[in-house]
């Protein structure tokens, strides 16, 4: 009822502050293709995948949600006004700035239907395909903003840089991606949410069939151990999210992991889990996986 109330209210705010009609362009979302206005001036940002490829396009939003958890975004953030959270829109205050685009997406997506009865909204989640779908919103949001030849050069740039993680990647053995949230311990496949670290690195799975489910497969020390990877790629929920807890790292020293391959060689990686786990598909955010991962690679 109090969510009704405030897209009506928001509604009625939007109407009287609504834009004259601007041109618009077609681009590619998640829900398909949508007319969107060309150069907003007035943008509201609900997605930190979206705000992380913004920022590297050069492109201030009036309004973002908060809190983001991803530091390196604290500067694309400054000076833009609250508007809620990713779960919870403030409709009133999206309305009364009156932005000529929203941007939803990932979790703010199953608002983005209210979202776009004030103006005109994208979701641009990124899912099943992280690198694909992220260059493509990276091309999206560079016809949107005029932006065009900055979205080539940042593709052209992360490519470079994929190519080279590929490269490295090749001799390496297999690897194991797990995501620790305190003592809790889960496995992502080349089919799930970190996937792309397998399918498009090319890192060999050292599970092939662990359970595609949104948050992995819970797994055991024993299971680490004997599957025995070479690389053990490790992304700490609570680290991500700001969360007091057991470390990855505390978790991790433990007997039957020290039994691996990974820990014996020196190739357990600690990622920096927000860029990964918060703004995953953001443009800034994949490059700085692909450079963590190619140090430790290189032993750095």
């Amino acid at each position: 009822m109090l969510r009704t109330l405030s897209v009506s209210m928001a509604l009625s705010l939007a109407a009287i502050a609504s834009p004259l009609a601007a041109e618009t362009i077609s681009v590619e979302t998640y829900a398909g293709a949508v007319d969107v206005p060309v150069y907003p001036e007035k943008i509201a940002v609900f997605d930190v995948a979206s705000l992380d490829t913004l920022d590297a396009l050069g492109v201030k939003p009036t309004g973002v949600v908060g809190p983001i958890f991803v530091t390196y975004l604290d500067a694309a953030k400054e000076g833009a006004a609250p508007i809620g959270s990713l779960f919870e829109p403030d409709f009133e205050a999206v309305a009364a700035m009156a932005p000529d685009l929203i941007v939803a997406g990932g979790r703010s997506s199953k608002v983005a239907p209210d979202l776009a009865k004030i103006a005109p909204t994208v979701d641009m989640t990124i899912w099943e395909d992280t690198v694909g779908q992220g260059l493509a919103r990276l091309e999206a949001f560079g016809k949107i903003f005029g932006k065009e030849a900055e979205a080539a050069s940042l593709t052209e740039a992360f490519t470079t840089k994929l190519d080279f993680t590929k490269a490295m990647a090749a001799d390496q053995g297999s690897a194991l991606i797990i995501i620790t949230n305190g003592p809790k311990i889960s496995a992502y496949g080349s089919g799930g949410r970190f996937g792309w670290l397998h399918s498009t690195i090319g890192l060999r799975e050292a599970v092939e069939a662990v359970e595609q489910a949104t948050h992995g497969e819970a797994i055991s020390f024993e299971f680490i151990r004997d599957a025995n990877p070479d690389v053990l790629i490790v992304i700490d929920r609570q680290a991500a999210i700001g969360k007091d807890g057991d470390r990855a790292r505390a978790t991790l020293d433990n007997a039957l992991v020290h039994e691996t391959n990974a820990w014996k060689n020196g190739k357990v990686i600690y990622l920096d889990s927000a860029p990964l786990y918060i703004a995953g598909g953001g443009i800034q955010s994949m490059g700085m996986t692909l450079d963590q991962i190619t140090a430790a690679f290189s032993g750095h």
